[in-house]
């Protein structure tokens, strides 16, 4: 099978792969997965290439208490490695919530997978879920890209998204680590980064974007004007014809280029010497004409 034939294919079997991850469940109701089942926690390790790593505090204690009170709803998606372990897949929040949680033993939905297969079910996961900031969703796909040689089209079509959005969330990579931690703290939007990401200094008007607290418009606005191109200086008005005879016939009569810069009022007429001779020859032209 041809790995584009692969490729398709899974963008289509994911959901059965991993179960129907992507639909919303309430507390109330029945597991929308069931677990094939349970395992020591202590026997799940974390998968070191998941796209998502940031983890917000708050929202891992909410979650740790909603485990207290009714159990995991959602089953751990893991595949097995050495020794009876397990890495996960998708649901690294769960199981670290379950952690707090003090929880002894998690439901999992075992799936035998390589590498790419992992990564890519674990980004489509949370993609769908909208967990990933725009810079962890720009990291997964770059190491897609990188690592098994997807190209933008075969990421949109298995995430479901344009190869556009592909394109710029990777544009989003460009940008200065001082303006992508902005962008992973939610101090920017993915809007706003994307307008000042060609602009000549980023981490300017993404602080004042912050500091004003600039709608993603405003951001464009201040794009826009960033691209203009600088007026150009305005050329040195032309000399007239008297002006022109007379720098040459100086220039003659001194063997030194003379320059006139004449203007209503007043003006300069500039001499220029290249040695220390000829300095001394128009001083001594100088002095003889006061006698």
């Amino acid at each position: 099978m041809s790995d584009e034939t692969s490729k398709k294919r899974l963008g289509r079997g994911l959901a059965a792969l991993i179960g129907e991850m992507d639909q919303p469940y309430d507390v109330q109701d029945k597991p929308v997965s069931v677990a094939d089942q349970h395992v020591p926690i202590e026997f799940v390790d974390r998968n070191p290439n998941n796209p998502r790593r940031q983890f917000d505090e708050g929202d891992l204690e909410d979650l740790a208490r909603s485990i207290n009170q009714h159990g995991i709803v959602q089953p751990v998606v893991v595949r097995p490695v050495n020794e009876g372990r397990f890495e996960i897949i998708a649901g690294e929040r769960r199981w670290r919530a379950a952690q707090r949680a003090g929880l002894v033993e998690i439901p999992v939905l075992v799936r035998d997978v390589d590498d790419r297969t992992a990564l890519e079910i674990s980004i489509v996961e949370n993609v769908q879920r909208s967990d990933l900031n725009p810079v962890d969703e720009a990291l997964g796909y770059e190491q897609l890209i990188a690592e098994h040689g997807y190209t933008q089209n075969d990421l949109g079509d298995i995430i479901g998204k344009s190869r556009s959005h592909v394109a710029n969330s990777l544009r989003l990579l460009k940008l200065p680590e001082s303006v992508r931690d902005m962008l992973s703290d939610g101090k920017l939007t993915a809007g706003h980064a994307r307008a000042i990401v060609s602009t000549t200094d980023p981490v300017k008007y993404a602080k004042q974007i912050v500091a004003k607290g600039m709608s993603v418009r405003d951001a464009e606005r201040l794009a826009q004007k960033d691209s203009q191109p600088a007026s150009q200086p305005k050329p040195p008005p032309q000399k007239d014809a008297d002006t022109l005879a007379l720098e040459k016939m100086l220039t003659d009569n001194l063997g030194l280029k003379v320059t006139i810069n004449h203007r209503d009022g007043g003006g300069q007429v500039r001499v220029e010497y290249r040695s220390l001779e000829q300095l001394d020859e128009l001083c001594r032209l100088l002095q003889a004409t006061r006698h």
